[in-house]
This record gives C-alpha cells, structure tokens and sequence, in this order.
C-alpha cells in the first residue's frame, strides 16, 4: 500500500526525468483544465502518479466486510470530478469529523478497518480516494488534489460538526497542509511522516509542507519515526524544528516507522493512539 524506499527514484514525484518541454504554443485553457495541470513538470509528475496509482491497486469492497456503520459517500467537485470514498457513522451524536487524507499508494477500503479506533471514540471518519484513484474521477495532479483537500474540508466543515479533525499521512500531510495548514478551518491536525520540503524533487516551493505551518501551530501534531525509510527522519527534521518553534506538539518514536509499515501490530496501534488523543483532547 506505501512504496518502499527501494521505489524513492519516483517518490513523490521522479526527479531523475526532466521538467517540461519547449514546443509550440498551446490553445488557452479552461479553469477547469488548469486545475489538473502538471506543476511538478510535465512527465514527471503524470509519471509518478501513474506508479502511485499502479502500487495502490483496484478498490475492493470486499475489504470492508465485517467493518459496521460503513458507507460509500461521494463528492462532486468544482470542476466537474467525482470523489468517491468511505465514511465510518459515530455512535449517536458525533463529537466532529476526522478527514483521512491517506499516502499516495493508498485506498479508501484498504484502511478503512484501521480507522475503526477512531469511529469508537465519536468520531465520523471520511476517507476519499485521490483524484484520479479508486473510485475517483479525474486527473491525479498535486495541484487539483490540493484544490480537492481544500473543498472537502469547507463541504465538512458546513454541516453541524463541533470539532474539525484532520489525519494526513506521508503525502496526505503535505496535500493537508497545502490546502488548510495556514488557515483557521480546524480544531486539531496530525501530520504523520511527511517531508518538510517537496522543492527538491522538483515542485514549486509554494508547495513546501514547511510554508504553510501556521504561526501559532498548537492545534498541529506532527509524528516521525526513527525507523521511516520512505521519508527519514533527517527529511523531516525541518519541518518538525518550524512547527515545535510555534507551538505544535511534536513526536519523534524511534520505533514508528513509514505509516501502515510499522514492525508490530502493536507499535501501529501505539501510533493510532497518538492520533486519537491528539483529536479528542
């Protein structure tokens, strides 16, 4: 479900093919069409969704059996796409919603079992498919994802939830806090494994996990681990300096590796139960 660190040539976004390319100028486009440019080059970025897509698979409802108050939700989006997805019901009267923005290799259905922990504690649990994914339309682009991420929050955040809870692991991180991290639209946001800077892989800096903490982050809780060999510790180390310097809570366990990769079961049920107390405080 995550790309080990033997596939970091392509992680994120694959940096050994070049940018874009000089041609002939092409027809103006729509808004709709910019949405789903590629920002992180022109063959890199479609190339390295292709291969996120690849190791993530089909969707399979199958892997839902046996998991209770589960249900498909959809979303249509401003440019016309279909998100589709999951959502886990709370027992009576919610305390909020948690949004799972998942890593880049991942399905809905494939986790929707390990979230159950949080469903328990009151929460409705909303799990969409990229763009482009599963049983989602459209083109995965970082751009057009981000854009995604930033109208399923205010789409949630306009029914009658009182906490606004946010889980985003390795690439769901960054697409978070690109599309929410500096604004007020939360009460609590767990950052689990995800680098301080895509820059270096070439996207542009505006996509920087790392420029878009908020100056007071006390509602944010960033989690790293010692064992992570898709994004290493010393790939995080910035973002997580920034985010203590203002305020965030900020977990270093040296036996959490990459997300969905930890050796025990026991140690990701540790991990599960960071983020839970972190949401429901």
């Amino acid at each position: 479900m995550v790309l080990g660190r033997g596939a970091k040539l392509v992680l994120w976004f694959a940096v050994a093919l070049g940018g874009g390319w000089s041609g002939t100028a092409q027809p103006a486009m729509t808004e709709e069409a910019k949405l789903e440019t590629s920002v992180c080059g022109f063959v890199r970025e479609p190339l390295a969704f292709w291969m996120f897509r690849r190791a993530a698979g089909s969707p399979d409802a199958r892997r839902l059996a046996g998991i209770r108050d589960i249900e498909r939700i959809h979303l249509e989006t401003l440019d016309k796409r279909t998100l589709g997805g999951y959502r886990l019901r709370a027992s009576g009267i919610p305390k909020g919603y948690l949004l799972v923005a998942p890593g880049n290799a991942m399905l809905a259905d494939q986790i929707m079992g390990e979230l159950q922990i949080f469903r328990d504690r009151g929460f409705d649990v909303y799990v969409y498919d990229y763009r482009g994914y599963g049983l989602s339309g459209g083109s995965s682009r970082l751009n057009a994802i981000v854009s995604d991420y930033h109208e399923i929050v205010a789409h949630l955040n306009r029914q009658d939830y009182r906490r606004r809870a946010l889980y985003g692991m390795s690439m769901g991180g960054v697409i978070l806090l690109n599309a929410i991290g500096e604004s007020k639209d939360f009460s609590a946001l767990v950052v689990d494994s995800s680098p301080s800077r895509i820059s270096p892989l070439g996207c542009p800096e505006q996509y920087d996990p790392v420029n878009h903490l908020p100056a007071d982050s006390s509602r944010i809780k960033i989690i790293a681990g010692g064992r992570d060999r898709v994004v290493r510790p010393e790939e995080m180390q910035e973002l997580l300096l920034a985010a203590k310097f203002r305020g965030a809570q900020v977990v270093q366990r040296a036996e959490f590796a990459h997300p969905f990769q930890d050796a025990t079961a026991a140690i990701h049920r540790r991990r599960m139960q960071d983020v839970a107390d972190f949401i429901a405080r």
